[in-house]
C-alpha cells in the first residue's frame, strides 16, 4: 500500500513538472504580457494568499463539496430505487429522459432570480447537473446486477430493504465513483461559470475580476487554485473509494 501511494506521488510529481515545462515553454515562446512565466504566477499566488485569495478558495470548496454530497444524497437512492422497482422506472424514466439533456446552466438567471446571488443558487446549480449524472450511472449500475444474484439473496430469508443495503448498494458503488470522477470537471467548470455573475465570492469571480483589470499573474493565481481545488476533489475521490469499496483494491 506504501509503495502504491509513493507510486502514485512520483506519477503527480512528474506529471506537475512536465506541464511546469510546457508553460515555461510557452510563456517564453509567446512572449505576451497575457500568458505570465509559472515562476510569476506562483509568486502572485503566494502574495495573494495573504490577502484575499484563500478566502475565495475555501468559499467554492465549500460550495462545490456541499453540491457533490447533496447530488450522491438524492442520486443514489432514486438511481437505486429507479434500478429496481420497475414500476418506479417506468414512471420516473421518461421525465429523466426529457430532462436530462437539457443544458442546466441556461436556468442560471432563473436560479439566481429565485435563490438570490448567494451560495444557494451555486449550490442548486451544481447539484442539479451533478444529481442527473449521478441518478443515471446509478440506475444503470443496479440493472446489471444479475437477476440470479438478488433472487438467492431474497432466498436466503432476506428482507428488501437488506437487498439494498447487501447487495444493490455495493455492486452499484464501483460505477457511482466512475460517474463521481467524471462529473468532478463537470462541477468545477459549471462553479467558475456561475460564480462568474454578480457576485463577489469565489475563485470564479477572482479570475474574471483579475483578467478585467488586466492582472495576468493574478488571473493565473486564481487558475492554479482552481487546479488545485479540482486535482484534491480528484484525489478526496479516490480515497473515498479506497474506504468504500476496499474489496476491489486488495489484490491490486
Amino acid at each position: 500500500m506504501h509503495q502504491k501511494a509513493s507510486a502514485q506521488a512520483r506519477g503527480y510529481l512528474w506529471a506537475a513538472l512536465f506541464l511546469w515545462l510546457v508553460w515555461e515553454l510557452a510563456a517564453r515562446r509567446l512572449g505576451t504580457p497575457m500568458l505570465p512565466t509559472p515562476e510569476m504566477a506562483f509568486t502572485a499566488t503566494l502574495r495573494l494568499l495573504q490577502g484575499n485569495l484563500g478566502e475565495h478558495f475555501w468559499v467554492s470548496t465549500y460550495r462545490v463539496l456541499l453540491s457533490m454530497t447533496l447530488s450522491l444524497l438524492f442520486g443514489v437512492p432514486f438511481g437505486l430505487v429507479m434500478g429496481f422497482e420497475p414500476k418506479v422506472d417506468r414512471v420516473l424514466a421518461p421525465l429523466v429522459y426529457i430532462t436530462y439533456p437539457i443544458p442546466k446552466i441556461v436556468f442560471l438567471p432563473l436560479i439566481l432570480l429565485l435563490l438570490g446571488l448567494g451560495d444557494q443558487s451555486k449550490v442548486f446549480l451544481i447539484t442539479l447537473i451533478v444529481f442527473f449524472q449521478i441518478l443515471v450511472t446509478t440506475r444503470d449500475a443496479v440493472r446489471k446486477i444479475p437477476l440470479e444474484t438478488i433472487s438467492s439473496f431474497l432466498s436466503l430469508g432476506a428482507k428488501r430493504i437488506q437487498v439494498y443495503r447487501y447487495v444493490l448498494l455495493p455492486a452499484s458503488l464501483p460505477d457511482v465513483f466512475t460517474a463521481l470522477r467524471l462529473s468532478m470537471g463537470t462541477s468545477v467548470a459549471v462553479l467558475f461559470f456561475a460564480e462568474s455573475f454578480a457576485t463577489t465570492k469565489g475563485l470564479g469571480y477572482f479570475i474574471m475580476d483579475a483578467w478585467s483589470r488586466s492582472a495576468p499573474d493574478e488571473m493565473f493565481a486564481g487558475i492554479l487554485a482552481m487546479g488545485v481545488l479540482g486535482v484534491a476533489l480528484f484525489i478526496l475521490t479516490d480515497v473515498m473509494d479506497h474506504v468504500f469499496i476496499r474489496w476491489q483494491h486488495v489484490q491490486r
